[in-house]
């Protein structure tokens, strides 16, 4: 299993305009659950050179926990990550089942 390397960082999303605050793990919008594609092997190493922007195509939930789905909309790499504790349920449960 690939470790996180924790990075505290503050964004503007591009999609929605939110102020995001990060908290070491933040990888997307709370609000839109937009992301960029700034990440290429290990989570956080921000080795990225793509920088497109990652869309929420579906949300499933296991073992507890809400996954995301992302596919770039520059690139077309896919990935999965966690839902934050702070993500948009509306959003969250609206993409379960796409």
């Amino acid at each position: 299993m690939q470790h996180f390397i924790k990075k505290r960082e503050n964004f503007r999303c591009e999609v929605c305009g939110e102020e995001n605050i990060g908290d070491g793990y933040t990888d997307h919008c709370k609000k839109c659950l937009w992301g960029k594609h700034v990440d290429e092997g290990i989570p956080g190493d921000r080795a990225s050179k793509c920088r497109g922007l990652m869309e929420p195509v579906r949300v499933i939930y296991e073992k507890g926990k809400y996954k995301i789905y992302y596919l770039c909309q520059k690139c077309g790499k896919r990935f999965r990550v966690e839902a934050a504790e702070n993500d948009n349920a509306e959003i969250l449960l609206k993409l379960c089942g796409n």
